[in-house]
């Protein structure tokens, strides 16, 4: 290309210079990629998988009709994710293996007429040029130049390819984006994360409290069926959020905060339950390190200096710890999962993580359970090279309690700096569509116009494709094997997922592309095992089943180890902090040069005629991943936007009219979303389903459905301790007349 510029070419143009060409393999990767996984005699009976539609991954039997085409997927009676039940959004599952808007052919970017369109290509092309583009990356700029950005299961094999490669630089933007000021904040505290699934022991708690918690919105399965469970046992639900949510409404208390001061809240439920003594003293004393600094720093943060913060009354804040205390030790104030708000997430996290502690409930039933899971090996392969430079060098001291890669920091180091010596020049992007999932758009398109090398594999044509140089269509998870699923538990369980249909089209699984891609690059000695079903063979043998067995029962549970799923009464136990005890004073922050407590700092507010941007789930959708699944669709096509009848009745706002967003920076919403007029929501927010406003027009069902929130997060607040970005201080009002176009647009 004669131009250096990485323009966004639509897929939906493919076909006006687009060569089709059979996808051929070579001789190193063996056999056909179906590996004959179902045979003649198998293809009218169902087949286990898990689902791969969002993180809970559930196991689940896959079922087709008389004419072998997919027909159904439910859940597996003995998977403790699921209980046998899906949720909407597993049921429709299905829609991803027949949506006809699927990427079907490997596409390469060149340039015709001087224009930069895609062409289809075989795979062998499509690899080769990768191939080579990586290793001269390596040779100019070091293996460690190249990064993953990976969600789902499909990140382990290429993963695996890019250590073999020599690249340390794999991220899941759910840490930065999503859980990880939880999971520092946990460890600091209790030496240990609260993982996925989350270690809640929702079922037999006595006292359930929600933080901007939308359980029953984001549907993860078990969670939801467990708090089911709670609530008909007499469980107490206590729901904080400025909008009344399906959890608020099924909650004793629901307290309608003003946005961005719920650490006010926490330090005045610590003060009360210090004050009134009405801590779990027994536990306290023999666990816990820095009672008495705790004690005394919160004893400015009263009930009544949090009201005049958080709009909450003294008496319902009173009320609401009394009840925890009540339910002690059989309580849970939640920490989420969506954490990442304001730019000081850590320190809110640590508040939650300390009153849990105060309130006995850290290895107690009807808390926080102590999980447990099979030690599977992996397949042997020769040691990984070591790193030569990371992705901190540079950074000094920032973000220095992070436990993983920062996707947004892998973003950055994308882009030239004077300050940075060591750039990122490459990368594989697989199942996350960056431009929806990273916060700050125009950050991520100048990074991708820095780099020399941008692939995307995806079933979907989202966005993120647009701008890539070579696409590789990945088949849907019904249509592949992927690793063991092997999540913590109450139990040790495993889940096989197995393909109950043939790749469609010219689609290929991450772990046969992963293989494929190692063998071009000259690293065979990390991919021995003939094709997956081989390696997974193996691996099972090791924990005592096979490859033959799992295919039947799908899924397999093991006995714990030992009897320590909670905490036994006086029990002696050391955690793994630098004290040997819960840290309320933390240790780790306070050698770390941060907040040993946290405090309350104040947030920005909107400016006259703006509104906070609050943003969440539904139950039918996962992310932006979802919104063209044709199942998926019919129950819920598009986002609408929350407003409160007072002010609708400011600005003339009708239920049911469509408006533009702009930003407090002047970014303007590239597609309209319909009002909701609802007394759900506070006056100083607005409130929208993440995942919608579309771009690609080759999402036939989701172009231009609802608006985008990721396109009006501008202003991102960094977590000083993990990298974290907070995203809820973005501020929106209303146009309702239809904007210029933008220039991209027209």
């Amino acid at each position: 290309m004669d131009s250096n510029r990485r323009e966004f070419i639509k897929i939906s143009s493919l076909g006006l210079g687009g060569l089709m060409l059979s996808g051929t393999i070579f001789d190193s990767v063996s056999g056909s990629i179906f590996n004959d996984a179902v045979s003649e005699t198998m293809k009218y009976i169902r087949t286990p998988t898990y689902c791969e539609v969002c993180f809970w991954k559930c196991a689940g039997w896959v079922t087709k009709n008389e004419d072998g085409e997919i027909w159904k997927v439910e859940g597996h009676q003995d998977d403790p994710h699921c209980n046998g039940r899906f949720c909407p959004r597993g049921t429709g599952g299905v829609g991803m293996y027949h949506d006809e808007d699927r990427l079907k052919q490997p596409l390469m970017r060149v340039e015709e007429n001087g224009k930069q369109v895609y062409k289809e290509v075989s795979w062998d092309a499509a690899l080769d040029f990768i191939a080579d583009k990586m290793k001269a990356i390596a040779k100019e700029h070091g293996p460690e130049s190249m990064a993953l950005f990976t969600h789902g299961s499909g990140g382990k094999f290429l993963g695996h390819m890019l250590k073999a490669y020599g690249s340390p630089h794999i991220t899941a933007p759910s840490f930065a984006q999503c859980r990880g000021p939880r999971e520092v904040a946990f460890y600091s505290t209790f030496g240990e994360g609260i993982l996925s699934p989350e270690r809640t022991d929702i079922r037999d708690t006595d006292c359930l409290v929600l933080i901007g918690s939308h359980i029953g919105e984001n549907m993860h399965n078990g969670q939801v069926q467990e708090m089911s469970q709670a609530i008909d046992k007499g469980a107490t639900i206590i729901t904080v959020d400025p909008r009344f949510s399906t959890a608020a409404s099924k909650s004793k208390y629901w307290l309608p905060i003003k946005p961005a001061t719920d650490m006010a809240l926490l330090l005045a439920w610590i003060n009360v339950i210090i004050n009134e003594e009405w801590y779990d003293k027994e536990y306290v004393e023999k666990y816990a390190f820095g009672f008495d600094e705790l004690k005394a720093h919160v004893q400015q943060y009263t009930p009544e200096w949090a009201y005049g913060i958080t709009t909450i009354e003294p008496k319902v804040i009173r009320d609401t710890a009394k009840e925890m205390a009540n339910a002690s030790p059989a309580v849970i104030v939640h920490p989420g999962r969506h954490v990442t708000w304001y730019g000081d997430d850590t320190q809110r996290l640590r508040a939650v993580a300390i009153l849990n502690a105060l309130l006995g409930s850290w290895g107690r039933r009807g808390g926080f359970y102590s999980p447990e899971k099979v030690s599977i090996p992996s397949y042997p392969h020769p040691p990984y090279p070591k790193a030569k430079r990371t992705w901190k060098d540079g950074l000094e001291d920032k973000f220095s309690l992070a436990t993983e890669i920062i996707s947004n920091e892998l973003c950055g180091a994308s882009i030239p700096t004077k300050d940075r010596e060591f750039n990122v020049k490459g990368w594989i992007v697989n199942g996350t569509n960056l431009i929806h999932t990273l916060p700050d758009q125009k950050k991520t398109l100048e990074a991708i116009q820095n780099l020399d090398l941008l692939v995307v594999i995806d079933t979907m044509p989202m966005e993120i494709t647009g701008y890539a140089d070579v696409v590789l269509p990945e088949c849907t998870y019904l249509e592949r094997y992927d690793a063991i699923r092997n999540s913590p538990h109450r139990e040790p369980v495993i889940a096989l997922r197995m393909p109950a249909a043939e790749p469609k089209y010219n689609s290929k699984p991450d772990w046969w592309i992963a293989k494929a891609l190692g063998i071009k690059l000259g690293l065979n000695e990390f991919f021995k095992y003939k094709n997956i079903e081989a390696m997974l063979d193996w691996q099972l043998k090791q924990v005592g089943s096979s490859l033959e067995e799992m295919k039947k029962v799908g899924v397999k549970k093991y006995k714990r180890k030992y009897d320590d799923l909670y905490l036994a009464d006086g029990q002696d136990f050391e955690f793994s902090t630098s004290t040997g005890k819960i840290e309320l004073y933390s240790t780790e922050m306070a050698g770390s040069g941060y907040a040993p407590l946290p405090t309350y700092t104040e947030h920005a507010q909107p400016p006259q005629g703006f509104y906070r941007l609050n943003y969440g789930r539904t139950p039918a959708h996962t992310f932006s991943r979802t919104a063209n699944n044709p199942n998926l669709t019919a129950i819920y096509d598009e986002n609408d936007l929350w407003v409160n009848p007072k002010v609708a009745k400011q600005w003339g706002l009708k239920n049911g009219q469509y408006v533009w967003l702009k930003n407090q920076d002047g970014i303007v919403s590239t597609f309209s979303i319909k009002v909701r007029v609802t007394e759900r929501i506070r006056w100083d927010s607005v409130y929208m389903v993440h995942g919608f406003g579309h771009s690609e027009k080759k999402l036939s069902r989701a172009f231009g459905k609802g608006a985008s929130d990721t396109e009006l997060i501008t202003n991102v607040k960094l977590d000083p301790e993990m990298g974290g970005t907070g995203m809820r201080e973005n501020f929106v009002t209303f146009l309702t007349e239809k904007p210029e176009l933008k220039e991209a647009e027209s």
